[in-house]
């Protein structure tokens, strides 16, 4: 399917991204919901930062597994169906999330949880790149990257306000919620996602996994693997640590938190879809280049704050929001290009793993080095800011050797 640039079609490509938002809202909220329970969690708990990070790491490695799995089989089979099925099992492994009685149970649903949802995210992705020209996927990753700030501007801060105001429910609030919302979005994309088969007419005959590793081992896949690597060490080295060294370290309460949340993704929400006609307009990489370069001002602030006001924290804060994830949306472009129609599943699943095996490394070894000290204060976070620095630069100068494809599909 692909969807010609006449008045309908738009509008049934407006339609089509905004469901995949949608689906792709609830999983992001369902990942990142973590991060602002973490003082909760290790309290409620009683565990350190090293078990907290086994939490966060647990959802990406069972997510970079499973996208190595769905690489012998996401290109064979209708998109539309794919995408349903896996959203449903995602959304049973998000509901044992909110009903573990203990951290070995709850760290069991996080791993079934990253399973289905990194899968998710891959197939988005492909879907995003099987209907959406090339001239205008920045736009398009712009608005499912608005679906990132939309999970911080209502998703996060309604999750911790649910976390801290349904009494014995407590920190569980958030996954009982975010399954009501996730059957609200299966219905909508049973409604409206349109069935992709165009790829099924170019799949080619022989052993898959052959198939797999000449995907794998191709020159600009592999370009494109170790960028996406690099953009997941420059950021998810900092962000699952954020609250914990907002609240230990810079005097901020909890309840500060979801302001931090709101303020920066209302932000986002207006500013990826920006970024994405930046893109389109003055070129993916030159774009990528601006936002990576000025996203090295608030990795080095954020990791570096002391006590300081309220109104400081929050414009940096705002400030990461933006351009942090913000490089994501022409960085994504970049990769979903980087490959032909006819493998571009196999490749976005192994990119997905990668993905998520990158972030879960990131925030592993993050842990790692950070400690606490006598006084509850988190130290060492300065070095995970230099590392996300260091991750950035070679980021920047890895993207102008990836070479992009732009192959549309014919109907």
């Amino acid at each position: 399917m692909n969807l010609a640039p006449d008045h309908t079609s738009r509008r049934r490509e407006r339609v089509f991204l905004l469901t995949l938002a949608g689906i792709q809202f609830t999983h992001i909220l369902d990942f990142m919901i973590m991060m602002p329970l973490g003082p909760q969690l290790i309290r409620v708990f009683q565990i350190d930062t090293h078990q907290f990070g086994l939490l966060l790491s647990s959802y990406t490695f069972t997510a970079a597994a499973s996208g190595l799995l769905a690489a012998t089989y996401i290109d064979r089979y209708d998109r539309r169906k794919l995408m349903l099925t896996l959203y449903a099992l995602f959304i049973v492994a998000t509901l044992c999330c909110g009903l573990a009685p203990n951290f070995t149970l709850l760290l069991v649903a996080r791993a079934l949880a990253g399973a289905f949802g990194g899968i998710l995210g891959a197939l988005v992705q492909t879907m995003v790149a099987d209907v959406v020209p090339f001239e205008r996927r920045g736009q398009a990753m712009g608005t499912i990257m608005a679906a990132f700030a939309l999970s911080t501007v209502a998703g996060v801060p309604l999750g911790l306000f649910l976390a801290s105001h349904m009494g014995t429910l407590g920190w569980r609030a958030p996954f009982f919620f975010i399954v009501l919302l996730s059957c609200g979005f299966l219905a909508v994309g049973y409604r409206y996602l349109p069935s992709l088969t165009d790829h099924l007419q170019r799949i080619r005959s022989g052993n898959v996994f052959q198939q797999i590793y000449a995907v794998a081992r191709e020159p600009n896949h592999l370009k494109a693997y170790v960028f996406m690597s690099l953009l997941m060490l420059g950021g998810f080295t900092v962000i699952p640590y954020v609250a914990l060294y907002y609240t230990a370290n810079v005097g901020m309460s909890e309840s500060f938190i979801t302001v931090i949340y709101l303020c920066g993704g209302t932000a986002t929400f207006f500013t990826s879809r920006l970024i994405g006609k930046m893109a389109d307009r003055h070129g993916k990489l030159r774009t990528y280049r601006v936002l990576a370069l000025a996203s090295l001002v608030p990795l080095l602030v954020t990791t570096h704050l002391v006590p300081v006001p309220w109104w400081a924290v929050l414009l940096n804060s705002t400030v990461f929001f933006i351009l942090v994830p913000g490089r994501m949306v022409p960085g994504m472009a970049m990769i979903t290009a980087a490959a032909a129609p006819q493998v571009r599943g196999t490749f976005m699943s192994i990119a997905s793993s990668v993905q998520m095996l990158a972030s879960g490394m990131a925030s592993l070894i993050a842990g790692l080095i950070i400690t606490h000290n006598a006084a509850g204060q988190i130290e060492r976070y300065n070095l995970v800011g230099y590392l996300a620095m260091a991750c950035t630069f070679i980021a920047i100068w890895m993207a102008r050797h990836l070479k992009v494809a732009p192959a549309i599909p014919a109907d």
